[in-house]
């Protein structure tokens, strides 16, 4: 589990398509520039990206994207499942407690917010935009509160 109940979704997007499996909590980007203009643009796709340099922040994921064998099983939507290849849920504005950070990051309550390689949030700009700022530190469990503000 990457995203802790607790959370305000203010702003959400749901236009984008997902092609791969992910975990939700993180920061995914627009694999192509100015991807798609119509709510079911198949080119309008999102992805995490392995490094965020260049790239541009479309939403924190809300869903975890999964490849399941949909003749055997279901989408568990208890758990907010998504297939791999459909639309997902982008967090716009709100916030959320993550584990979705950059390892070896420990952020104060205050800072900016960036996203790092593969959607994880870190206190560093590693050559990527702020998308938010930090409203804790990081809890015993790993987990932390961050305040997302993507225009």
């Amino acid at each position: 589990m990457a995203l802790k109940p607790d959370r305000v979704e203010a702003y959400t997007d749901i236009s984008f398509f997902m092609n791969e499996k992910g975990e939700r909590g993180g920061v995914v980007v627009h694999l192509t520039a100015g991807s798609g203009a119509a709510m079911d643009d198949s080119s309008a796709v999102v992805e995490y990206a392995a490094d965020p340099s260049g790239t541009s922040p479309a939403g924190l994921l809300l869903n975890d994207v999964v490849d399941l064998d949909l003749t055997r099983q279901h989408i568990n939507f208890h758990k907010d499942e998504v297939q791999k290849g459909n639309k997902v849920t982008l967090l716009r504005q709100g916030f959320v407690v993550t584990n979705m950070v950059v390892s070896g990051v420990s952020p104060t309550a205050g800072e900016a917010a960036y996203y790092g390689a593969e959607g994880k949030l870190t206190n560093v700009s590693t050559n990527s935009v702020q998308v938010g700022r930090w409203l804790s530190a990081k809890d015993v469990d790993g987990y932390a509160k961050v305040d997302i503000n993507i225009t």
